[in-house]
């Protein structure tokens, strides 16, 4: 959360504290018709509900800011369940998209455990529905119908929980009634032929035979669905390299999904290693602000030479979408001649220099083919004006991992084999692979360099283990690291970024000692707290702090104690 005031980068979300049982009640009977019940619906057809105990992972359910994932236990029937976990202003709903035929009648049911558990459909063209319960400690099935509008051919049913609540469960989601399409539409037939093409350190390419009566394919990755499309062919993005993947597709129309085709197994080539750029095996990164805030102003020269990575922050979104420009504060007193030629005398001592896009009030969006383009070309034109090294992706206001990765990769192209591609997520955004953060990240993990999470600012998180912990512990840095170093990311690919000092985070800030503490329990199973990591990561890359100003004003405590034990991982 990085801020242009005295704090960096104020979370800008509303934290709704503990609400009382009664006062909850209230609030979940007033919001949207929470209260209906109904009478059971006349039951025409099979469960319309695809992978509706959650066996296939996440496939066909999208869940808010990354919410939901799948456990093991507890679980309803079969081997798995929907885990949604509420944070902030988020109450983790989960939600499909199903067929349907209008003026039909419906009975929607699911199975779930934990406090103030909801489920409900909307978009039914007549009365949406929904139904809850305030406490559930073992499985209790939630029941509720409706009936379609003249001209309703989809509703999504849902389920969420509540605002400050723990984890919610779900599983076995049935809607049963007429299903949707033509009376008499037949499910496509399963696709044949699928074969695996252009195969890359993080990608390969797919194609089948049509299939009769589809009108789209879904593209599965090891059993979990990745991708809907409606041609024959689509690319699987984000993988390791040097792995094998296996890949199955089914064909899909109104009226249902058909059987997995035929798998296939492809295996990525070789790639870089996530550490392009020429980066240290073991780095410090530390921001440098662009504006006088109460810090000490430094120029680049004065930043402390503890730092293997310096971010200057910020650069200014443009009116053209996608693009940005940089611009020195005149605050600072610093010519572009000057600017530059203190990044090159960084460079020439080892160090290397990047521009960070986004912060607090940053504004840039991508999100299309064309913003996606307009940001590669914008960023390039500034690493040639400069001198800078790469980008940091620091967007607090939402990103698309789709035209995200599209822009890093055009940017890569342009730039080649010492771009350094840096992130700067909130732990919100690293809580599930599923969140658009981390899938960006892992969809260019063959060229990215490190993502250095923002663990603070944040509240309590949920860890690798699924307990929570509280911000400001051995715990919560190394419990929370463990879910990307778990979840995908090389341990090169994952650093802690704590505020300098007190005052450079509205909170969450901890002694130089904790962080220490936290890098020697993930790399050497050392000083950790209650939390063990299951493994440990030699590899980690290290540490980021907001800011190099802030650590000056203070004495460069941070730096002088964090960034020599970093240097002297294993």
């Amino acid at each position: 959360m990085h801020v242009i005031t005295s704090v960096h980068r104020a979370s800008g979300r509303r934290r709704r504290g503990r609400r009382s049982a009664g006062l909850l009640a209230a609030l979940a009977l007033g919001a949207a018709g929470l209260t209906v019940t109904g009478t059971a619906a006349h039951a025409d057809g099979g469960n319309l509900v695809q992978n509706p105990g959650f066996e296939s992972g996440l496939s066909n359910w999208t869940c808010t800011n990354g919410s939901g994932a799948t456990t093991a236990s507890p679980v309803h029937s079969g081997s798995a369940a929907l885990k949604a976990t509420p944070a902030g202003s988020d109450d983790a709903q989960c939600a499909q998209t199903v067929s349907v035929r209008p003026n039909s009648s419906y009975a929607l049911s699911a199975w779930v455990q934990g406090s103030y558990v909801y489920l409900g459909a909307s978009g039914t063209g007549t009365t949406d529905v929904s139904t809850w319960t305030p406490s559930a400690s073992s499985w209790q099935q939630l029941s509720t119908s409706f009936t379609t509008g003249p001209d309703t051919t989809t509703v999504t049913v849902y389920t969420h929980g509540w605002y400050g609540q723990p984890p919610y469960f779900a599983d076995d989601i049935t809607l049963t009634g007429p299903g949707g399409g033509n009376p008499g539409d037949p499910v496509p037939d399963t696709p044949g032929g699928l074969t695996a093409g252009t195969v890359t350190s993080s990608s390969v390419a797919l194609s089948w035979n049509p299939a009769p009566h589809a009108t789209g394919y879904n593209v599965y990755q090891g059993g979990t669905k990745v991708q809907s499309v409606t041609g024959t062919s689509a690319v699987v993005t984000g993988l390791t390299p040097s792995t094998a993947y296996t890949f199955q597709v089914s064909a899909t129309n109104a009226t249902g999904e058909s059987a997995k085709s035929a798998q296939v197994t492809a295996t990525t080539s070789a790639g870089s290693g996530g550490n392009p750029g020429n980066v240290p095996k073991h780095a410090v990164t530390g921001y440098w602000q662009n504006f006088d805030n109460g810090a000490t102003v430094q120029k680049i020269s004065d930043v402390q030479d503890q730092y293997d990575i310096i971010a200057v922050a910020f650069a200014d979104a443009t009116t053209t979408p996608g693009a940005v420009d940089f611009t020195l504060d005149p605050a600072l007193k610093y010519s572009d001649a000057q600017f530059k030629a203190d990044i090159a005398a960084k460079q020439a001592a080892g160090k290397s220099v990047i521009l960070s896009v986004g912060g607090e009030k940053g504004a840039v969006s991508v999100n299309d083919s064309i913003s996606a383009e307009n940001f590669a070309a914008s960023v390039y034109t500034l690493m040639q004006k400069y001198g800078f090294n790469g980008v940091d992706i620091d967007l607090e206001n939402g990103l698309d991992p789709t035209y995200m990765s599209q822009a890093l990769r055009s940017l890569s192209a342009k730039a080649g084999g010492k771009l350094v591609i840096t992130m700067a997520p909130q732990t919100i955004d690293m809580q599930s692979t599923s969140a658009s953060y981390f899938r960006t990240a892992l969809n260019i993990k063959d060229i990215l360099t490190v993502v250095n999470t923002q663990f603070y600012n944040s509240g309590s998180m949920n860890g690798c283990d699924g307990q929570v912990y509280a911000q400001g512990s051995v715990d919560f840095l190394t419990a929370l690291a463990c879910t990307q170093l778990e979840g995908g990311l090389a341990p090169s690919q994952v650093g802690l970024g704590l505020p300098a000092s007190p005052r450079g985070a509205g909170s969450g800030y901890v002694d130089p000692s904790v962080v220490n503490a936290a890098l020697d329990c993930l790399t050497k199973g050392t000083n950790c707290g209650t939390f063990k990591p299951p493994h440990t990561y030699p590899g980690l890359r290290g540490a980021m702090t907001w800011s190099t100003n802030w650590d000056a004003a203070a004495g460069s405590t941070w730096s002088n104690a964090v960034g020599p034990h970093v240097h002297g991982l294993p």
